[in-house]
């Protein structure tokens, strides 16, 4: 049975001699199809994260945000420290460690 230079492998099989930097590129387009763009948050979704950190805030009430991240978004549980909107941070306390997370990255806050 004859096979097709184009079918499984076959690109890559009939490519015998490749530039390295045609490989690079390749490789890196793959990469950059898997990252993924931040999703644009509506006026209530908005409304929701600033009610639970500021719940949060006030009480000392655990809470899991949820950041976005280009590969895959990451969900960390903890309690708000402090708010400063004019540098667009949260303090925010996690595993007895503390941090400065960015307001613009979270994308998700839930009680």
């Amino acid at each position: 049975m004859k096979r097709k230079k184009l079918e499984g492998n076959g690109l890559w099989e009939s490519s015998r001699m490749i530039m390295p930097e045609h490989k690079i590129r390749i490789l890196d387009d793959v990469l950059n199809e898997e990252t993924r763009k931040k999703p644009d948050l509506d006026p209530q979704a908005l409304s929701e994260i600033s009610q639970v950190l500021a719940q949060s805030l006030e009480d000392c009430s655990p809470i899991t945000l949820t950041l976005f991240d280009p590969i895959e978004n990451k969900s960390i549980h903890g309690i708000v420290m402090r708010v400063d909107r004019q540098l667009g941070q949260i303090k925010f306390r996690h595993d007895d460690d503390w941090e400065w997370i960015k307001i613009e990255d979270v994308v998700g806050a839930y009680t």
